[in-house]
Parts: structure tokens; C-alpha cells; sequence
């Protein structure tokens, strides 16, 4: 008797055990409920990390024709009037259009990319030169065009 006993709590043990196996409706929500948690906190944050990324990029290039303007300023008496004159490969992200340059005189020249999107960034640079001393300066706006420098 005490062998079939045995027999038999063995086999309710094993019935036991396939009966526990996979997870409940209630397990699997909760794990569906926590990841869409993580992913409503993460996703705005990985996309302003994206479009900073973008606005550096524009600051890069802006930075790059103002020490083009700089260089070109110490070869001739006035700034270039155009980025093809600088010979300069710069490009800008697809979210900013091409930058332009205007020179006035032989003593400013500022370069301007605008944001294509509305909620972009715009981004200006400037070179001066006054007393013999060359300032240069980026200025980034609050909208998708590009600020002036003062």
C-alpha cells in the first residue's frame, strides 16, 4: 500500500507541476503595462537627443565658413560674398537649408542656415572685424530661422 501511495502522489505532484507551466493573462499585461512605461519615458528623450544632434551639426557648419570668412579676410581686403568662393565642402544636415553668406563691406559678413523644420532651431554666424581684432560668433534662435547677431 505504501508503494502505491507513493505511485500516486508522485503522479499528483507531476499533474501539479503541468498545471503551473506558462504565464498568466494578468503576468503578461503587467509586463505589457512596464515596457510601455519605459518607452513613453525613453522616446521623447532619444528624440531630443536626435534633434540636438541636428542643431550641432548646423553649428559646425556655420563655425566652419566663419573661419573660412576669417582666413579669406587675411588674404584679401574684404569677405567672401559667397560660400563657393570660400571653396568649402560644408554640409548641413537635410533639416537645414544651405547656408548663405552676406558681406557688407570689407568689416562684417554673416552666415545664416535656416531650419526646414518649424520646430527646428535656426542658426547665424558672424565675422567682424574692428580695430584690427576678427570676433566671431554663432547665434542660435528660438525658432526655425535664423536670428541676427546683435
Amino acid at each position: 500500500m505504501k508503494t502505491e501511495l507513493k505511485a500516486k502522489f508522485l503522479q499528483h505532484l507531476l499533474a501539479k507541476k503541468k498545471a503551473n507551466e506558462g504565464f498568466t493573462l494578468i503576468e503578461l499585461l503587467v509586463v505589457v503595462i512596464i515596457i510601455g512605461i519605459l518607452a513613453a519615458i525613453a522616446l521623447p528623450s532619444m528624440l531630443n537627443q536626435a534633434s540636438k544632434a541636428r542643431l550641432s551639426s548646423a553649428k559646425n557648419a556655420i563655425g566652419a565658413i566663419n573661419r573660412a570668412q576669417q582666413a579669406y579676410r587675411l588674404e584679401n581686403t574684404a569677405f567672401a560674398p559667397d560660400v563657393t568662393t570660400l571653396k568649402l565642402g560644408v554640409s548641413t544636415p537635410d533639416q537645414y537649408t544651405t547656408p548663405t553668406i552676406s558681406a557688407n563691406g570689407g568689416n562684417s559678413a554673416t552666415a545664416k542656415t535656416t531650419a526646414n523644420d518649424p520646430q527646428g532651431t535656426g542658426v547665424t554666424g558672424c565675422v567682424t572685424v574692428a580695430n584690427g581684432v576678427t570676433t566671431s560668433t554663432i547665434v542660435t534662435g528660438n525658432s526655425n530661422t535664423a536670428p541676427d547677431c546683435s
